[in-house]
């Protein structure tokens, strides 16, 4: 197949190199574009990351060279080379919003790794497995910004990827209540323990902002379209509290569930067992072939042990068990800068390139 040009913005935060990471040999996209913010452009890109550089997997030999571009002085240059881009821009919420409306309005796929369009009714906010219907609201989207080719899709927050997939499942169960505890690795607020010592033999009980999203994203995710919006679900009622744990990578929940409908521990897990999405139906590059995996040790998941399971694309629940407040409890695990972040967005775009969303426009 004709490759889609693909350009990454915000390349040089983590979240971008691990967009070069999961870029560099992709089947169907081809990274031509690197752009961050005025101080990295004009420097290659190992330039630009000296002394920088993440992730624990060496930098794809081929970005080296690349030179970086200004995402904002480059805008002109930028959208003649691709078809798509994958933002993950470290800046203010409306500045965010207006330069991927800027690039959309273009003619460009914009695949956000931002929060700053999550809550903006006519931009989908795709679990691939989940709700990728909510890709027709696309339509709408175009017509607001006068483009024919270009739209904003965006990933939901990473503390909620690991349950939200667990939960979705049981839906047609009446689900009514959810408590979520989240313990949330360092990488989601971009460190290492080289570049946050104060984390390492620690526990902070606050994250800002996270709390909120992972409370009101899920109602976007499992909201209805009507009249070429998302109109937020009103059910489940969701409450959680996130933490920042001493790990480098994995995000970790506790979760609650009370159901009306429940039929036994054995039914959730067949559920669970038995659920597939559109990315398996598709096949698609990135999608882990088996979604959720359920564990029936004790001990497991374990954030060393699993964070990485099918490349970081799937998610681990385990200790299923009835809980004398809610109806059951269970613990999952997702890798928050693959599934939770990069990596959902790679899915999420493939996701709108098999449904025809996106354009071989250059």
């Amino acid at each position: 197949m004709q490759k889609y040009k693909a350009g990454i913005i915000g390349a040089t935060g983590m979240v971008g190199q691990r967009f070069t990471t999961l870029l560099a040999e992709h089947p169907w996209f081809e990274p031509v574009v690197l752009a961050a913010s005025g101080r990295s452009a004009g420097k290659s890109y190992s330039e630009a990351l000296a002394g920088r550089w993440r992730l624990p997997v060496e930098m794809p030999q081929k970005f080296a060279d690349m030179p970086v571009y200004d995402a904002d002085a480059d805008f002109d240059k930028i959208v003649s080379m691709v078809d798509v881009i994958f933002c993950a821009v470290d800046m203010p919420k409306e500045e965010v919003r207006a330069l991927e409306d800027r690039y959309a309005a273009a003619g460009v796929a914009v695949m956000s790794n931002n929060s700053a369009h999550r809550s903006t009714p006519d931009v989908p906010m795709i679990i691939p497995e989940i709700n990728p219907d909510h890709a027709v609201v696309i339509e709408t989207q175009r017509k607001r910004l006068g483009t024919e080719t270009g739209f904003v899709a965006v990933k939901s927050n990473c503390s909620l990827q690991s349950y939200v997939p667990a939960i979705h499942p049981l839906k047609d169960l009446g689900v009514k209540r959810v408590l979520a505890c989240t313990y949330q690795a360092i990488s989601g607020a971009g460190k290492t323990f080289e570049s946050w010592p104060e984390m390492v033999d620690n526990v902070i009980p606050y994250i800002g902002g996270e709390e909120e999203k992972s409370e009101k994203e899920p109602m976007k995710i499992w909201g209805s379209l009507e009249n070429g919006i998302i109109v937020p679900a009103t059910e489940p009622s969701i409450t959680a509290q996130c933490l920042r744990v001493p790990v480098s990578n994995g995000h970790m929940a506790a979760v609650f569930v009370e159901l009306e409908n429940y039929k036994g521990l054995d039914d959730i897990k067949q559920r669970w067992a038995e659920f597939r999405g559109f990315p398996q139906e598709a096949a698609l590059p990135s999608a882990p072939k088996q979604f959720l995996h359920y564990f029936e040790e004790d001990n497991r998941p374990q954030t060393r042990l699993d964070r990485e399971l099918e490349g970081g694309m799937a998610v681990s629940i385990g200790r299923l068990r009835e809980d004398s407040q809610y109806t059951v409890k269970f613990v999952c695990l997702s890798h928050n800068t693959l599934r939770g972040a990069a990596g959902g967005a790679v899915l999420m775009a493939e996701t709108l390139c098999a449904k025809g969303y996106v354009t071989h426009r250059v």
